[in-house]
């Protein structure tokens, strides 16, 4: 029998095994190829050319992550299926097929594997990708016409970068085989299987991994006024939170469950005997499992709250652009009147604003967040300009030497300590008391740095700047826009050089709404990976099933009972999927805090419900695994027992 033939025939037969192996690739490529298909079908062309550049900008760094996790899941994934069959395909050795005819035989077979999930994973993202991009688009809130064209190019490098990461690791796996003994392909997965690690061992990678885990936590949640340190602190976190991770799985958990079974009186008590020593063999085996899903687990509640706290921030940002439709500058005082007057011949005004500035040349400031463009206001206009235009107002009169900082509001920022910020101006050092993102002056506060002082300050600091009136509007009828912008645009003509500039806020135009695509990305992004955390859990449990086969037989033989049995393997699965879910659950708090100090957003109730996600994709996957164990170790079929004891 050639082969290609055998392989076909044991793929065949062996199909129903491979088939949550070949779902979860075959998923991890559709939603590849829809990022793909979002770049290039254009169909989020109508959004603008800024907005269609930002998100494809998006959709880029999204798919890198979602290489590197591809390639990353079937290196596990191939791993798992050459353990197992490692066993099975060396029985062939006895029919006189060679190593490399058996490498031969596991590569042909894990290709068609791969194959199919590519074939599967291609067509179904073919068939719903219209369906994506309408449901990326509801959840971005953006009503838009999609016109969606089908192309080949994302089909090629979906098809492209997925075969070169899958045949990496089925030539991996042929090597493997071809310079592996025949005792090693027998023995297959239980190599070192049932070996405690030294104590010590254990004990110092505990310390390590606490110490380690520990110094990223502070760092991750550590406040600071200079952008650089945060994003240093921010980086060296997340590398140390990966590292100190790993060292949890692999030495403090370890080391806490020989403890455990070390405890007679524990270890004997409610049967506990026959599961807490087997969480301690494959902790030594599987720890990198449980590391790995614990660190998607955690990418994926942080991906869920950047896409939150994304969304809030662009909210906000919105509020904050569209306080005043037109903002009039010009040196001289009491044109009120005459502009309102323009503006009501095309539609009434909601509320209206006016206030002196002090704009002041770059070289009199010295700041910790150089704009290059600063202004001051005095705190009696600042709040006599909030009872006008109907915003909250708490701010705390300045002191001589002291300033509050009306700022602007950005996506993220690096500075999360602002306790001890101090700015220079025209050489005077004042002391930043507080600073606020309310928008009371509108889109300007946006472009400028604006500095409150005390009155008296104002009108002293005048000499070093230039005085600027500053009158704001927001009009009823929004689609008056168009007219309203044509008459101040004559008015400026006519009136010389009474006025400096009109800022207009066009309500109808949105040029940030790639933040919007970007928040409907997390929450695919966070699906995807807890998804694949329980795909991963689940199929590694459902590998180790079958290496249990003989211990369950012969605990049946000594008469155990199926309801010992049973109760014994929902412990034991119970804790595999416990432990990545506990440690994931403590790392989430500091992560997302990090992220509320960059964003700065609430997103204590967006950690809460997404560890809930996580723990009820946890709790589906945990019920099905144990399903699954139970029958492929045959605890639950009183026949077979029958069958042993005859």
């Amino acid at each position: 029998m050639r082969m290609t033939k055998l392989a076909l025939l044991n793929f065949k037969n062996s199909f129903g095994n491979y088939l949550s192996l070949v779902v979860s690739m075959a998923f991890t490529i559709l939603i590849f190829f829809h990022f793909q298909n979002i770049v290039y079908s254009d169909s989020l062309a109508v959004l603008g050319d800024k907005n269609k550049n930002y998100t494809d900008i998006v959709v880029h760094v999204t798919s890198f992550v979602l290489v590197c996790f591809m390639f990353f899941f079937i290196w596990y994934a191939t791993n798992v299926f050459l353990t197992k069959r490692k066993k099975e395909i060396g029985t062939y050795v006895f029919m006189g097929l060679s190593n490399q005819k058996i490498g031969k035989l596991y590569a042909i077979e894990t290709a068609l594997i791969g194959a199919s999930a590519l074939v599967f994973g291609i067509l179904s993202g073919m068939l719903t990708a219209g369906l994506f991009q309408m449901i990326l688009l509801a959840l971005s809130d953006i009503a838009v016409e999609i016109d969606f064209h089908f192309g080949l190019r994302p089909v090629l490098i979906t098809t492209g970068m997925y075969l070169t990461v899958y045949l990496v690791f089925v030539l991996k796996g042929y090597v493997n085989i071809v310079r592996s003994s025949v005792l090693s392909m027998l023995s297959g997965a239980k190599q070192n299987e049932y070996v405690k690690q030294k104590t010590r061992v254990l004990f110092l990678k505990a310390i390590a991994g606490t110490g380690v885990l520990g110094t990223g936590f502070y760092l991750a949640v550590r406040e600071s006024d200079d952008g650089f340190n945060v994003f240093g602190n921010l980086f060296l976190a997340v590398v140390l939170v990966v590292i100190g991770v790993y060292l949890l799985f692999g030495g403090l958990i370890p080391f806490i469950f020989q403890g455990l079974a070390g405890n007679k009186r524990f270890l004997y008590g409610k049967g506990r005997c026959l599961w807490i020593n087997s969480v301690v063999f494959r902790l030594k085996k599987n720890y990198r499992t449980y590391a790995m899903v614990c660190i998607l687990t955690l990418c994926s509640v942080t991906a869920l709250a950047t896409g939150f706290s994304m969304k809030q921030r662009y909210d906000n940002i919105r509020i904050f652009e569209s306080v005043y439709t037109f903002q009039v500058l010009s040196h001289q005082r009491g044109l009120d009147e005459k502009i309102r007057g323009i503006i009501e011949e095309d539609t009434k005004i909601a509320y209206s604003s006016e206030i002196p500035i002090i704009a002041l040349r770059g070289d009199t400031v010295v700041a910790n967040e150089n704009y290059g463009t600063y202004a001051l206001a005095a705190y009696s206009d600042l709040k006599k300009l909030a009872g006008d235009v109907g915003l909250a107002f708490t701010l705390k009169e300045p002191q001589s030497g002291q300033v509050v900082r009306a700022s602007h509001l950005s996506l993220f920022t690096l500075i999360t300590d602002r306790s001890h910020i101090s700015v220079t101006i025209g050489g005077k050092a004042y002391q930043q008391i507080e600073e606020t993102n309310i928008p009371y002056m509108g889109y300007l506060q946006d472009k400028i740095s604006f500095y409150v002082v005390k009155d008296e300050e104002f009108e002293e600091l005048a000499s070093i700047g230039e005085k600027v009136y500053t009158y704001n509007y927001r009009i009823e009828d929004l689609s008056a826009f168009g007219a309203v912008k044509e008459s101040l645009r004559e008015l400026m003509a006519d009136s010389g050089d009474a006025f400096i500039g009109t800022v207009s806020m066009d309500p109808s135009k949105d040029t940030m709404e790639w933040i919007k695509i970007s928040y409907s990305l997390c929450i695919f992004m966070f699906m995807v990976f807890i998804l694949a955390s329980g795909s991963i859990m689940f199929m590694k449990l459902y590998n180790d099933s079958f290496e249990e086969q003989e211990r369950y037989l012969v605990l049946r033989k000594m008469g155990m009972s199926d309801k010992v049995l049973q109760k014994s393997i929902a412990n034991e699965l119970g804790v595999a999927y416990a432990l990545p879910f506990v440690v994931m659950g403590i790392s989430s708090y500091f992560s997302v805090h990090a992220l509320e100090l960059m964003m700065q957003a609430d997103l204590r109730i967006i950690n809460v419900v997404s560890v809930l996600a996580v723990l009820a994709i946890f709790l589906l996957c945990y019920f099905l695994s144990v399903s699954v164990y139970r029958k492929n170790v045959g605890v639950w079929e009183d026949r077979r027992l029958n069958c042993y004891h005859k």
